[in-house]
Order: structure tokens, then sequence, then C-alpha cells
């Protein structure tokens, strides 16, 4: 007796529904910025060359995984030869799933290395309770890795700071240190033996966090510093998300900065010989207009007098003004007009 068979036909996908198309056009065009950016902050700063051995520092959160996950790309397609060795410091936090960072590494067919150092007791110890603890712990995980990058060949050590912590840290040595430095895109270890790096820093936080979503990283947060939320550093990103929300492109005009320094417009004597500095009666394009009136005013006072009583709209007296100043050399103190 023979027996019909009912034979099942696959049906085809659904199609993508409008929404999915646009989520994943708004994907591509973040990881094309996101390479892009990390991209040019590599040959701006000639930060990776041919040979090096790259060791990333990976904490088990989301700017070490981006930067990892970034620079294994572009590892593909580079033009130059370079390795890249991964390295996380187990610092025996209670609690810390010390399973997970292996398990996706070995995913991702990376060379890595754990480095286990109870640096978590003696912090816990020598820092009173309530107190800032991430210079200590700084301290101890930076020599650590100096140590461990030697061990491991690598002569470049690469961090996961972003633009956001670019400018954090100008604002935190601002309000409290009272000097006006930044945190380097590239320099000479303390032990003078490696180069430090940071690849990420032309990068917005907000992107690396979308990014972090979309690759579904195996997030581990900190729980020492990462669980203060009074440190001073975490006030500072507040206040930057609020600017960032209520002035949009006041973050990338503040990081623009950081690549356009004029030490003559500032006051440090060591950068530029205020003392010794004298007329040479030729014409600077490039000097300082004392007298002009500052950008940040409204273009309406910028028109003189007459130009308003003409009826000139704001540019126009602008370039009126302008042209007066150059035709006269005191025009700064020429008299209102009539």
């Amino acid at each position: 007796m023979q027996t019909s068979e009912s034979t099942s036909v696959p049906t085809s996908a659904a199609p993508p529904t409008e929404a999915e198309r646009r989520a994943a056009h708004e994907i591509n065009k973040l990881s094309k910025r996101l390479h892009r950016q990390v991209g040019q902050a590599i040959t701006d700063y000639n930060m990776i060359e041919e040979g090096d051995r790259v060791m990333v520092c990976l904490s088990g959160g989301k700017d070490s995984y981006s930067l990892l996950d970034i620079l294994l790309n572009l590892q593909q397609r580079a033009p130059i030869n370079f390795s890249i060795v991964a390295v996380n410091l187990d610092q025996k936090q209670p609690g810390f799933p010390a399973e997970v960072l292996p398990a996706y590494l070995k995913s991702r067919g990376v060379d890595f290395h754990i480095e286990n150092q109870d640096t978590y007791s003696v912090v816990k110890r020598v820092i009173p309770e309530g107190d800032t603890m991430c210079s200590l712990c700084s301290r101890l995980r930076r020599g650590i890795l100096y140590r461990v990058a030697g061990e491991l060949g690598a002569n470049k050590i690469a961090l996961g700071h972003h633009r956001d912590d670019f400018l954090g840290t100008v604002f935190l040595n601002l309000f409290f240190q009272g000097r006006l430095k930044g945190m380097p895109p590239k320099l000479v270890s303390d032990d003078g033996r490696h180069t430090v790096i940071r690849p990420l820093a032309y990068v917005a936080e907000t992107d690396i966090e979308r990014w972090a979503a979309h690759r579904q990283f195996p997030i581990i947060p900190c729980t020492l510093c990462g669980s203060q939320e009074n440190l001073q550093r975490v006030q500072v990103r507040k206040m930057l998300r609020e600017w960032d929300q209520k002035f949009p492109g006041r973050i990338d005009n503040m990081h623009r900065a950081f690549s356009h320094v004029v030490p003559s417009h500032l006051m440090d004597r060591k950068l530029f010989p205020f003392e010794t500095i004298r007329p040479t009666g030729q014409a600077d394009p490039m000097g300082d207009k004392a007298f002009d009136h500052d950008d940040d005013e409204d273009d309406d006072a910028c028109a003189t007098p007459a130009a308003a009583e003409a009826g000139l709209p704001a540019e126009a007296a602008i370039s009126l003004e302008a042209l007066r100043r150059t035709l006269s050399p005191s025009s700064p103190f020429l008299p209102a007009q009539d």
C-alpha cells in the first residue's frame, strides 16, 4: 500500500519593511562614519605603521569593544601590515564574569591575553570609602599594562578614549587644575618604551553607544569607578551631554578647536615670546585686530550708525566697517558718523 507524503514548499522570506530599510541605512551610515573617523585619526597622527604590534586594552566596556571591533575591520583592508593583541586586566572585582571576554575574543579569532592582578583589593584597602578611586586604580593599571605590552612584544598601546573624553579632560583641567590641558591622541608612555594611541579621538560617544548596541557587545560594567556617580568627570560628562542637546554643533566646534590653537592669543609665555615681540612695520594678514567686535556679538551690533540709517543689511554693514578699517590705519578710532 502506497502512502502519499505531503511536501511543504518553503516560502520566501518577507521583504523588509520601510522601517527596517531605514534602520539598515542608518547603521550603514554609522559604520562608514566610524571607520572613516578612526582611519582619519590613525592617518593624521601616524598612529599605526608597518609591522606594528598593537595591544588593544579591552576593559569590557562599550568604548574598548568598539575600538577593537573597528581596528579588526580596518586591519583587513589597511595598506600596511600590523598585528593586534587584545589584553584584559582582570582586577578581581567581586562578581566579575571572567568567562565573558575570553569567549568573545575566541569568537572573533583575535590573539588575546588575560592578565590577572588583584588591584581591586589594593584600591579598596588604600582609598577610604566614598573617596575617588580613579587615580590610584589608573596608576596601578597603567604600570601593569606597560609591563604586559613589553612581555607581548607590543610597541603600540591602543586605548578607547573618544572625542567626549578629550573634551571632558579639558574641562576637568580647566575647572579643577587651573591649566589648559587635554588628552593627546598619541604620546610616549611613562616608561619611555611604548607609544600610546587613541584611535577613537574623532568619534562621538553617542555613535559608540549606537554601535555597541548594534553589535551587541557583551558589556561588563565596572564596579569601581563606574559606580561612583559623584565623580567630577561624571558631572562634566552630564554638562557636555546637555550642551549637545541644547546647542547642536557646539561639541564639534570645541573639539575642532583642539587642532586650531593660536599660542599668540593665549597667555602662556612658554609658548609665545610676548616679552620680545616688537612692531615690524610690515602688515600681517594673520595679525590681531584688537579693536574689532567679538565674533559672538550680534551682527546688527557691528553695523555703523550710518550704515544702519542707510538701511543696509547686517552683512553689508559688516563689509562697510571692514572696508573703512582697511582704507584708514586709524579706523578703530574714527568718530561715530552723524
